[in-house]
């Protein structure tokens, strides 16, 4: 049967190659009729009698039927596979390239095809060789409802694709050989509005203004008579536009490419920096590649690639395009119609533009093929907007700005943009406002710049501001930005407004993403982990969220800390914007619950870093603040506390400021464990005195007691013993009133430690003995093992013979709980005992054993110490090389903890012994470095004693 073929565009046929077919009678075409309308289905023999009798059929007419099936089977000698008898009825299998009708419609989406790819010459050729399938009215002298309906859709298929043809020779200017066809089409349907205004540009191009208005004129009249309706928007269109003369639909305009567009916007004159990225974006203009300059609001994104344009313009002799496709608008522009306004720079007429998007890509594609040009796509929402309006790779290159990472444009290069160096910040400022006024104030300026955190717009409006204002200061200016909460208000200037601008990018978010946006602003000016945006949201995970604010480029990456999270920040502007956003948007409850739940979740995870510290003896009773468990697990405590040293100081700060007295109480007291490992004793001051005024204002005696342990350790650290007795009285008396005897007992311990080093060994005894007994009462074992060795010690100092005994239950207790730590502090006193008696080896069995300890759990601080005590017993001993060793092994540990003082001993106790054993060299290096520490630590006195020891060395 593959020889077969059949037609149903005009009368039911058949051809054996190009020769017809006789079917057999009348009644034999009718059934191959209806084969053919339901070809590759079952045809019920009710539908076969239907069609060939047009409802009145013999009686007969079931055999009638089947004899007439098997005249068509012999006829055509189709076999049992092509032609089956199915039940009661039959199945006719038939071929796309069998069927007349089928090849119609691939011809069509051929022509479609090859249109949207730009080819109109061969999309009208296909469309030329489906209307040579047509013989008549399709199905013709076959009249069942079905069959209807069928030769209506194709009829319809018809009358498009010569309303195509027509439109595809106005494309190519071929207006006289489109008019008969118009005509006769317009004649028998005189109801097609498409063809009529085709019609009115073939006849206005010919010369035919007259004709063309009358066309319009009949159907004006037709539709008010007969349907009581107006022509069509495209009818009245072209009917004004002939009535105007307007050049777009002369021929010329339509067909002739203009050789030269020149669309860009105008040069910035005092366009400032930005050497790099100009310089990245012209290199790959050259190489005609599509690049995306994106970058926060106000980075001057459209600025950049306009100066890029022009200073590229030489080697893109067809000129330039231009679209705003208004992206941060409340409605972007579409595609559709932005492809109309290209296809109008390059000479394509309403007249004759392509009705839908992929038409009008196509023939935007074709036009530009063999240009070269530069297409500027300005302010794109997204890739899904732009994608259409991208040129042929080859002549052209395209520069795209956008607020948003277009990461799924495929193929693009992007070039970055941040705020502009301090240098270049301040050049802008002096090229607006006048060079002489930033010479006269350049401290003043330098402020300006900072305070609008060197975004070009802000920036470009304060020169705005002060160029209008010559008798301000800069210092008048300066003072109003100061004040954050009406730092926006200041950066204002005609048209131009930071606000404003800002507000564009916050329209186009999610709702969620805004949330997070403004209640971000809430939490300072710190880098923040991505963990943030959960609690302040109040659900585990908001990666999403913090991905389409960094997309938006309102939120920046800025680095990945050592803990390995990464970090992310507000530009000072945006931050301020954010913050007045949420106080604008949201209640204060809302607010302060937000701020709670990230302040929860600092707190959780610093109490999960600190518990993978070693054991601390400073670790009060619990407060009653709230846990937030975030999306984040503490891996590496050391790290993550470096990482987040500043941001927990901010929080504490933030706790205070909403009066959330028991955070901030807690927080401070949770990173106590890693100030003491790292000696930052400023950090661990700073933060207790903020949440010490917070507890102290909120009456919070349980905050209030823990902090001032806290600060009565520093003080005992920095040698500040009278401040360190009088915060641990008042830290002991509170705990007694609230009953707090684990608390108590901690504060006298460290009242004990007060007073041994001032020598005051029966008060220092009494004291710890009553600590032990508190400590003892609150079950709080590392403490007794501590002050359990810190009585062992002071009855040492004091000749006891029992002192030996408390120092080792100390170590035993120490050791049954597990606590290596703990143990290891003990066997370094246990050291002193040892020493004392005249057990040297002892001594050193202790040390060494509390180092190996130390270096096992990577306390480096510790060991340092313990080095340091080893080597004062070798430098006694007269061992230099142990002796120096151990330390320079501490003094480089203290070097970078930053505890100058111990490092000065080291040095000290080292140059001491090189001078006792005659090497004055060393000697003199080493005690120079003593005395220089001494005095940056400010103690003249010890400094002194070692500048006498160093002029005694010899040369």
């Amino acid at each position: 049967m593959s020889d077969v073929r059949f037609g149903v565009l005009g009368p039911v046929a058949a051809w054996w190659g190009q020769d017809p077919v006789e079917v057999g009678s009348g009644k034999c075409l009718r059934v191959l009729g209806v084969l053919l309308l339901h070809a590759n289905q079952r045809v019920d023999r009710e539908q076969i009698i239907e069609g060939a009798w047009d409802g009145g059929p013999p009686k007969s007419a079931v055999n009638l039927v089947q004899k007439y099936v098997g005249e068509v089977r012999r006829s055509l000698e189709l076999d049992d596979g092509s032609l089956q008898t199915v039940g009661t009825g039959y199945l006719l299998r038939v071929a796309p390239d069998q069927l007349d009708s089928a090849q119609f419609a691939s011809r069509l989406a051929r022509a479609r095809e090859t249109r949207s790819d730009g080819d109109l010459t061969a999309a009208r050729q296909h469309l030329a060789e489906a209307m040579t399938l047509w013989r008549g009215p399709a199905f013709s002298g076959l009249d069942t409802p079905a069959a209807t309906t069928e030769r209506s859709r194709l009829e319809e298929y018809r009358l498009g694709a010569l309303e195509d043809l027509a439109e595809l020779d106005l494309l190519h200017g071929e207006h006289a050989l489109a008019i008969p066809e118009l005509s006769r089409l317009t004649d028998e349907h005189p109801y097609r509005e498409r063809a009529r205004e085709l019609l009115m540009i073939a006849l206005y191009r010919s010369g035919r203004q007259g004709d063309a208005l009358a066309v319009f004129h009949d159907i004006q009249r037709l539709l008010a008579e007969e349907l009581g309706a107006d022509p069509g928007h495209g009818l009245q269109r072209v009917h004004a536009q002939i009535l105007r003369a307007d050049p777009a639909l002369d021929v010329a305009t339509a067909t002739e490419e203009p050789r030269s567009i020149a669309q860009l916007p105008a040069d910035i004159p005092d366009f400032t920096g930005r050497a790099g990225p100009l310089q990245e974006l012209l290199d790959l203009l050259a190489e005609r590649r599509v690049v995306v300059v994106a970058g926060a609001p106000g980075t001057g994104k459209s600025a950049l690639a306009v100066r890029a344009l022009r200073q590229a313009g030489d080697a893109f002799p067809d000129g330039q395009l231009y679209l705003d496709l208004a992206g941060t608008s409340a409605v972007p522009r579409d595609p559709a119609m932005l492809l109309a306004e290209l296809l109008r720079a390059l000479g394509v007429t309403d007249a004759v533009m392509p009705p839908g998007l992929h038409e009008r890509a196509a023939l935007y594609r074709s036009r530009l093929a063999d240009r070269r040009m530069l297409v500027l796509l300005d302010d794109v929402a997204g890739a899904q907007q732009v994608r259409p309006l991208l040129p042929p790779s080859g002549g052209c290159a395209v520069v795209v700005t956008s607020r948003h990472r277009l990461a799924d444009l495929a193929g693009a290069e992007h070039v970055e943009l941040d705020v502009l160096s301090a240098e270049d910040a301040r050049d802008l400022l002096a090229r607006i406002a006048g060079a002489e006024r930033v010479e006269r104030e350049p401290e003043q300026a330098d402020a300006i710049v900072r305070l609008c955190g060197r975004l070009p717009l802000a920036i470009r409006i304060t020169g705005a501001r002060l160029a209008s204002r010559r008798a301000w200061t800069l210092q008048v200016l300066r003072e109003r930005l100061e004040d954050e909460s009406r730092r926006l208000r200041e950066l204002r200037v005609g048209d131009l407004d930071v606000r404003a601008n800002f507000d564009l990018s916050l329209r186009l978010l999610p709702g969620e993403a805004v949330r997070a946006f403004r209640l971000l602003g809430l939490l300072g000016a710190e880098t923040l982990p991505a963990w943030v945006i959960g609690p302040l949201l109040g659900h585990p995970a908001g990666d999403d969220v913090l991905d389409t604010l960094v997309d938006a480029y309102l939120v920046r990456l800025v680095t990945t800390d050592r803990a390995g999270q990464p970090r992310y920040r507000l530009h000072d502007l945006l931050r301020a914007y954010a913050s007045e956003g949420a106080h604008d948007h949201y209640p204060a409850e809302d607010r302060r619950a937000a701020v709670e739940r990230v302040l929860s979740a600092w707190l959780a995870l610093a109490e999960q870093a600190r518990d993978l510290c070693y054991p601390s003896l400073f670790r009060p009773t619990p407060g009653r603040a709230p846990r937030w468990t975030p999306d984040h697990t503490v891996v590496d405590p050391i790290a993550w506390f470096d990482a987040e040293r500043g941001t927990l100081l901010r929080a504490i700060e933030l706790a205070a400021e909403w009066e959330l007295d028991e955070l901030a109480w807690e927080l401070a007291i949770a990173a106590v464990p890693y100030y003491d490992h790292r000696s930052l004793y400023q950090d661990w001051n700073r933060s207790h005195q903020i949440a010490l005024a917070a507890a102290g204002a909120a009456g919070n005696a349980h905050g209030e007691a823990a902090l001032l342990q806290g600060l009565g350790q520093v003080h005992i650290y920095l040698d500040e013993m009278a401040e360190a007795r009088d915060d641990l009285h008042r830290c002991a008396q509170l705990y007694q009133g609230i009953g707090d005897h684990r608390g108590e007992g901690l504060a006298l311990a460290s009242l004990g430690t007060v007073h041994r080093v001032r020598g005051e060994l029966d008060a220092a005894l009494t004291v710890d003995k009553e600590a032990l007994a508190h400590l003892v009462a609150a079950g709080h074992r590392q403490a007794e093992a501590q002050i359990r060795t810190a009585i062992g010690i002071i009855g040492f100092e004091q000749g006891a013979a029992d002192s030996g005994s408390w120092i080792e239950d100390g170590l035993r207790i120490a050791c049954d709980l597990g606590d290596r730590h703990r143990q290891a502090v003990i066997l370094r006193t246990l050291s002193r005992y040892h020493q004392g008696v005249g057990d040297t080896p002892a001594a050193l069995r202790d040390l060494t054993g509390a180092l190996t300890i130390f270096n096992e759990i990577n306390d480096e601080r510790c060991g340092a110490y313990t080095d340091q005590r080893l080597g004062a017993i070798y430098a006694e001993a007269g061992d230099r090389s142990r002796a120096d060793s151990a330390l320079q092994r501490a003094a480089h540990v203290f070097r970078l903890n930053g505890d100058r003082s111990n490092e000065a001993a080291c040095w000290q106790q080292l140059g001491e012994l090189e001078s006792e054993l005659g090497d004055a060299a060393a000697a003199r290096h080493h005690l120079s470095l003593a005395v220089a520490l001494w005095r940056a630590v400010g103690l003249p006195e010890r400094a002194e004693g070692v500048q006498a020891a160093l002029d005694a060395v010899p040369g």
